[in-house]
């Protein structure tokens, strides 16, 4: 545990070095399981697995911003088929969490074939919204351009994502073919378009009856409602919901305001025959993910989905 934290604290110290703000450490599995078990006595944190047949390759460097690197963690199996592809996406409310909180879940969905892509992005205290977004749809060319690699069918990639990660996911799905969020500086065709989403407790509209989002989204949308409502529906996945959004997974707890927009947003995927499901675990805590007995069912859940809508055993 002592070398872990030494770890760490040593990888904070680093990224720190080349940033110049201050990293939000409070969004872990750790402070969630500390704050959910006294509602939830039965509990537990997910512990890893290993897999003899999963390779991983980690802090892939997929774009450089001036002096700041962005990475992402790639594990796959290498098969002589190509596998469909998973890119995941951590909570934090836009301003905490990283990549490697998604690692358990990368290594399970690699364990049923798929190869899985735990991003970083740039967090609000770095860099306000679009930036996260552009950052993850560059993520996605750079695994589509490089697919051979990581046994990737670029014909088959999801996005998927947790809570504000999910919100991510759910926009830049629903934003396929939108040139406001497309990168352009890879001088390359290759578009970030993904062919299913999974959004696992991400609110789907900023302003809306059931939603309760305030301080911490005006953080990263550069301001309030009443200063940017524009931004704020311009950041709503529900706003680009239409005929080019892909099937999509919604994966919800039992808190009501993480499923914000929602109902308004399948409303309209069933009008574009667009298909569709829904999973929510009844008496659980927001983030169900890091924690059994919820788990299994969650990447089981998306297994299910994802190979349905790839036509995949």
């Amino acid at each position: 545990m002592r070398k872990l934290l030494t770890i760490l604290l040593l990888t904070s110290i680093a990224v720190q070095a080349q940033t110049n703000f201050t990293i939000d450490t409070s969004y872990t599995p750790k402070s969630v399981y500390n704050k959910e078990i006294k509602n939830y006595p039965f509990i537990s944190l997910v512990q890893s697995k290993k897999y003899s047949n999963i390779l991983d390759k980690k802090e892939i460097v997929y774009s450089k911003i001036k002096d700041r690197a962005l990475h992402f963690d790639a594990y796959y199996t290498n098969t002589i088929h190509k596998n469909p592809a998973i890119v995941i996406l951590h909570g934090g409310g836009w301003k905490s969490g990283n990549k490697s909180q998604m690692e358990m879940f990368a290594q399970e969905m690699a364990s049923k074939g798929f190869s899985s892509f735990t991003i970083e992005y740039r967090l609000s205290a770095e860099a306000k919204y679009p930036a996260a977004i552009c950052d993850v749809k560059k993520a996605i060319q750079f695994i589509k351009i490089n697919a051979k690699q990581f046994n990737v069918d670029t014909s088959k990639i999801a996005i998927l994502g947790c809570s504000s990660g999910g919100q991510m996911a759910a926009l830049i799905g629903s934003t396929n073919n939108d040139s406001h969020f497309e990168n352009k500086d890879l001088n390359t065709k290759t578009t970030s378009n993904v062919q299913a989403i999974v959004d696992i407790d991400g609110i789907l509209a900023f302003k809306h009856p059931e939603s309760e989002e305030g301080k911490v989204a005006g953080l990263w949308l550069g301001g309030n409602y009443e200063e940017k409502p524009e931004v704020w529906k311009e950041a709503s996945a529900l706003t680009h919901t239409n005929k080019n959004t892909p099937p999509t997974l919604f994966i919800n707890s039992c808190k009501k305001r993480f499923h914000a927009g929602r109902d308004d947003m399948i409303v309209l995927l069933n009008q574009y025959k667009i298909y569709n499901e829904v999973k929510t675990f009844e008496n659980s805590p927001h983030s169900f993910w890091f924690l059994n007995p919820w788990f299994d069912e969650t990447v089981n859940t998306t297994t299910q989905f994802l190979n349905k809508v790839f036509k995949t055993k």
